[in-house]
């Protein structure tokens, strides 16, 4: 996805961990990504920025159709992070400027790896379902390899394992006796949890890792607190696992990770960590240096907004 505020915002992105399980929750917010869709934006909150790695959380849908377009993102730039893209129904056609170009539905992972610069653009295809829902995570890549070669991974099929009336399906790192076979570059897990049946569960939890849940549809509690869908909850360090009571038909998005320990800059759809490198990534961008075209992909590219390197106040 691409971030299409007309002025986006420079913002810092510390981990500020809790050293204590903890169940902070932070609303999340509406952004446009064109084409008539709109998304529920859970990451990056300006009070909680970052959740291990992840630095981004998008949701999309549930939208049903039956003409027109309705995810229709024109080529833009990444430098410096992880585009993850999960599927819950429909398709999204994944065009980049490496030359790849791959169809996603329910079961697959798309995760491109910007490294040092990559273009792409995210449509509905012409042939489709009429139904489109999902979520697009970034990662932030550490210092090691933010600055290495693009890359773009497809996997048709992931991981999963059942605990209790919970099915786990995991997209990045490991879970249990788990572990995704998508590249990571950092101590990670993202993982979809769903629930067929009412009942419980308890999914055993890496205790040095901090975790977040999003409600993506249905209903659950934690600890005995039910779970809104219009909340990102944040739950610290220290546990060693999530104790839910689910309802048939639940969805939820688990993300966690080690404290990053590295600050990073977040600003339309690059990380860096010096200001200066960005408005290194956006010239380029402009002068179509380093990121390279999309050249399948019918209409104009995104053009970058104007960029002020000065951080936003608190940020």
């Amino acid at each position: 996805m691409s971030n299409l505020n007309p002025k986006p915002e420079l913002v810092e992105c510390k981990s500020g961990t809790a050293e204590t399980p903890v169940i902070e929750a932070y609303p999340v917010r509406t952004a446009e990504l064109g084409g008539g869709l709109s998304v529920q934006r859970a990451l990056p909150h300006h009070e909680r920025r970052l959740v291990g790695p992840w630095c981004f959380l998008d949701h999309f849908g549930p939208a049903s159709f039956k003409t027109g377009k309705p995810m229709d993102v024109p080529p833009h730039p990444h430098i410096g992070l992880q585009t993850v893209t999960w599927i819950i129904a429909g398709e999204v056609l994944h065009k980049d400027s490496l030359g790849n170009e791959q169809l996603i539905r329910r079961g697959a992972l798309n995760l491109m790896t910007a490294g040092n610069g990559i273009a792409h653009s995210e449509e509905t295809p012409p042939r489709h379902s009429g139904r489109l829902h999902g979520v697009q995570l970034w990662t932030a890549l550490p210092a090691d390899r933010r600055k290495g070669a693009a890359a773009f991974d497809h996997y048709p099929a992931l991981p999963a394992a059942g605990f209790g009336a919970c099915r786990a399906v995991l997209l990045m790192g490991s879970l249990g006796a788990q572990h995704s076979p998508a590249a990571a570059y950092s101590p990670i897990v993202g993982a979809e949890l769903s629930a067929e049946r009412d009942g419980s569960a308890e999914v055993p939890l890496e205790p040095a890792f901090e975790h977040a849940l999003l409600l993506i549809e249905g209903s659950a509690a934690l600890e005995g607190e039910a779970l809104a869908p219009d909340r990102l909850y944040y739950l610290g360090v220290g546990r060693e696992r999530l104790t839910l009571a689910l309802r048939s038909g639940l969805r939820l998005m688990l993300i966690g990770g080690a404290p990053f320990g590295e600050s990073i800059l977040m600003w339309w759809n690059f990380v860096a960590r010096a200001p200066e490198e960005i408005a290194e990534a956006r010239s380029d961008w402009e002068a179509r240096r380093r990121f390279g075209e999309v050249s399948t992909y019918s209409g104009e590219r995104l053009a970058a907004p104007a960029f002020v390197g000065r951080l936003k106040p608190g940020g």
